[in-house]
């Protein structure tokens, strides 16, 4: 499966509207750029005006009068972030993106008890690659939010991931908790969580998927695999969702993908009232383009 195909999926999904907070950054703009170019969304940019037409002017001059760009004034990136939110929550646009701001600061206003977008539900970063010689997309959640997640929270991280692949055509995704073995050993947390989330799926706890594990990674994303250690299940060796058991798996594994196996991909943050894009400064604009194109996908969910 190609990301591409998430550009043409985002385009015929109904027209959104993206909140960027601190839109003053070269690869914000060229992504936005992008997105423009392939009519995926129009776009609210808060931030620095004068820098952010500057940046425009100097790579993207056609963007300045364009109906899909509305640049607007915010004093400090901490206001920009606050009135991006704002947007969101009234509906003024559909997803947030991060610009020229530290996730902190974006955070911090996403999570503000008065005009945040909180709601209730556990915040997780879900990210799908376009892995090549593979024949399907590979989701790997939570790479970025979640540090060591508890059961309950590893519940919302699947359901959250569930939501997401469903947004992209994946109707009824396979979800593989990992770990270093296949059996359920005491000694091991990660293996028993994912027994638990197994066995709650099973008993319709958690819908709209399918729950099989622990497994390897190994078994998890290859049959072969799977029929070597005599592993025979719905997930075994066919997992669209990779549930890491903590944020160091998840980090290792996700940059493995990007710089080992040359894997595309695009990510968002999910559990929120709306889709957020959290790059960080060192994606590139393409998957900065392919993150925008998955949140409006998710945001027509």
């Amino acid at each position: 499966m190609e990301l591409e195909l998430l550009l043409k999926k985002a385009s015929q999904a109904g027209r959104k509207t993206v909140a960027v907070a601190a839109a003053e950054d070269a690869e914000v703009v060229e992504a936005v750029a992008e997105a423009v170019n392939h009519n995926l969304a129009d776009f609210l940019l808060f931030g620095n005006d004068e820098e952010i037409k500057r940046i425009i002017s100097s790579e993207h001059r056609e963007l300045l009068d364009h109906d899909a760009i509305k640049i607007i004034s915010a004093r400090d990136t901490n206001i920009a972030a606050e009135m991006s939110v704002k947007a969101v929550k009234s509906d003024e646009a559909n997803v947030l993106m991060k610009g020229n701001i530290p996730t902190a600061s974006i955070l911090k206003a996403v999570l503000n008890k008065e005009y945040g977008l909180r709601t209730g539900a556990v915040l997780s970063h879900v990210a799908v690659f376009e892995v090549p010689g593979y024949d399907r997309f590979t989701i790997v959640t939570d790479a970025a939010m979640n540090i060591s997640p508890d059961l309950e929270q590893k519940v919302q991280i699947v359901k959250n991931a569930v939501k997401v692949a469903q947004s992209i055509g994946i109707e009824y995704p396979r979800v593989a908790p990992l770990a270093a073995v296949e059996t359920v050993n005491p000694a091991m947390q990660a293996t028993l969580d994912a027994a638990a989330l197994s066995m709650m799926n099973k008993r319709g706890q958690i819908k709209g998927c399918i729950i099989d594990g622990p497994l390897a990674l190994d078994n998890a994303v290859s049959k072969t695999a799977a029929e070597h250690k005599g592993i025979s299940s719905e997930v075994a060796g066919m997992a669209d969702i990779l549930l890491v058991p903590a944020i160091e798996v998840g980090n290792v594994l996700y940059k493995s993908l990007i710089y080992f196996a040359n894997a595309k991909v695009g990510a968002v943050i999910a559990g929120a009232m709306a889709p957020i894009v959290l790059t960080s400064r060192a994606d590139t604009a393409e998957s900065k383009l392919y993150s925008l194109a998955l949140a409006l996908c998710s945001a027509s969910k």
